[in-house]
């Protein structure tokens, strides 16, 4: 496994649907690509949200930020 951090930028519509089931729909996205959520936090400034999250690999990090924006609006680098 390895650690990334996904940083994520809010619009106003993922803004708008923050939730408690969208958050629990993302942890189960992430063990679907057999990966898991180390820890989140909410930030304020240029960046609103950081995870930290344990996956395979780069390429599975890359499906997982993807599937993620679709899930969420949330924008991750």
């Amino acid at each position: 496994m390895a650690t990334f951090c996904m940083i994520g930028k809010y619009n106003k519509n993922s803004l708008e649907h923050a939730s408690a089931d969208r958050t629990r729909e993302s942890k189960n996205l992430i063990a679907r690509y057999q990966g898991s959520i180390k820890s989140m936090y909410a930030l304020l400034g240029q960046s609103d949200l950081i995870m930290i999250v344990d996956l395979p690999s780069v390429e599975y990090a890359l499906k997982v930020s993807i599937s993620l924006t679709k899930l969420t609006g949330i924008s991750f680098t």
